[in-house]
């Protein structure tokens, strides 16, 4: 499946125009299935992202005339104006969490290093490297562009992430992975709502795939992959959303850690990341969702902004889904089993909503057959939960869920004694 970019209203006038996605083959190098080449496209409307449509294009065709139609079928296109330039966007570092993946890694620093944001810095921590790879590769062609190089030696993300925080030079810290593109506008989405409100502890962003060339890709994204919608959303602990029983625990519906930013001054203050979550751990992940949390749960609001993108590089074995399916669920347990260590004054609401939150994950990992006819089990139907899923990965995220507060056990004994990075003496 081709992945794409469309645009319904180009600046120049001309219409529809379509164009691969960042860092993707060109349409039509993509393989046809018969007479037509199935493609995913962002669609965008003077600029803004306004949804997704999964359409088949024959040949002969124009692509962008074809998805455009079903873009107007399909989507509520808002009365959006055209983007305004950046407004007073703070200054922000991006940290980079690596390891032994260089070409993946120089693949988003060139993406980095093409923001329209008028004044950062990025930092790349290699996370308890076996070689050298990493840091060669910052020493010899990124260093001159103004990348910083950092070295973490505890294993996994969130110590990593900890080692960012304590490097950075800025009030707003950005965090992305080392299998993204970043759009050039994604680091300006992305800082400017802490610049309109001062209350804003974290701002997270819209993760899409960068390619869907493998059953086990478009498996991911169709059961939800990391998009969180084209809406801008505020969370505010003050005023709790009506329409989220479970808040703030489904922490998965704020964001990912693929696409995230925090003021620094708050993010020290509930202690960072903690050491014993993320991938890398024994506890297989949650670190992102931690934070998240855990801000939150001390009353600081969480805006969710489509208007940061970054492309995602999706895992492309069965393999390594059946690994993420694990990891999904030990990760969101675990995040859970910190909280409560780490605060546990979270304890009596976490077991009012329990029930409620035993029900929906039962849904959310649930087994599915199939979906219904048409666009609904399609990639891009965010959240819909209406694509097959195999009772195999629907078996592996239950027990990563029964695993999760085992591996962070783990986790924190081999992290015990660690200090944050900006706390060491």
């Amino acid at each position: 499946m081709a992945v794409a970019e469309l645009e319904l209203d180009a600046p120049d006038g001309s219409g529809a125009r379509i164009g691969p996605a960042p860092g993707g083959p060109p349409l039509d190098a993509v393989p046809r299935d018969g007479d037509d080449r199935r493609v995913f496209a962002l669609v965008r409307l003077r600029g803004r992202p306004v949804g997704t449509v999964v359409g088949r294009v024959r040949t002969g065709e124009d692509p962008a005339s074809v998805l455009a139609g079903q873009a107007a079928d399909e989507i509520t296109l808002p009365d959006t104006p055209p983007r305004p330039p950046a407004g007073d966007v703070p200054r922000a570092t991006v940290v980079v969490a690596t390891r032994e993946r260089p070409a993946q890694l120089a693949r988003a620093l060139e993406s980095l290093l093409a923001q329209d944001h008028p004044d950062f810095d990025v930092v790349v921590v290699d996370n308890a490297p076996a070689t050298t790879a990493t840091r060669d590769l910052i020493a010899s062609v990124y260093g001159e562009r103004g990348v910083r190089y950092a070295r973490e030696p505890v294993p996994g993300l969130a110590a990593a992430h900890n080692r960012g925080i304590a490097v950075a030079e800025s009030d707003v810290l950005a965090f992305t992975d080392d299998d993204v593109i970043a759009d050039p506008h994604w680091l300006s989405a992305l800082t400017l709502p802490f610049g309109e409100d001062p209350g804003l502890a974290c701002v997270t962003g819209l993760i899409l795939p960068a390619r869907l060339g493998t059953p086990a890709q478009v498996l991911l994204e169709s059961h939800g992959g990391f998009a969180k919608g084209f809406a801008a959303r505020r969370y505010d602990p003050a005023r709790p959303p009506a329409d989220e029983p479970l808040f703030p625990f489904t922490a998965g519906r704020f964001g990912s850690g693929a696409n995230m930013a925090f003021r620094a001054g708050p993010l020290k203050a509930v202690g960072g990341f903690d050491p014993a979550t993320g991938t890398g751990t024994p506890a297989r992940g949650g670190d992102d969702l931690y934070a998240f949390v855990r801000l939150l749960a001390e009353g600081y609001p969480l805006l969710y902004t489509p208007e940061a993108i970054v492309w995602h590089h999706h895992r492309e074995s069965w393999r390594d889904l059946c690994g993420q399916a694990y990891g999904y669920g030990a990760g969101l347990t675990a995040c859970l089993t910190a909280l409560l260590v780490r605060r546990p004054a979270l304890l009596p609401p976490l077991l009012a909503r329990l029930p409620r939150g035993l029900a929906h994950a039962r849904t959310m990992t649930a087994q599915r057959a199939g979906g219904a006819a048409g666009r609904a089990g399609a990639p891009g139907a965010h959240g819909a939960y209406t694509y097959p899923w195999p009772r195999h990965l629907s078996r592996l995220e239950r027990r990563g869920l029964l695993y999760g507060p085992l591996g962070y056990a783990r986790a924190r004994l081999a992290v015990r004694g660690t200090e944050r990075p900006w706390e060491a003496t």
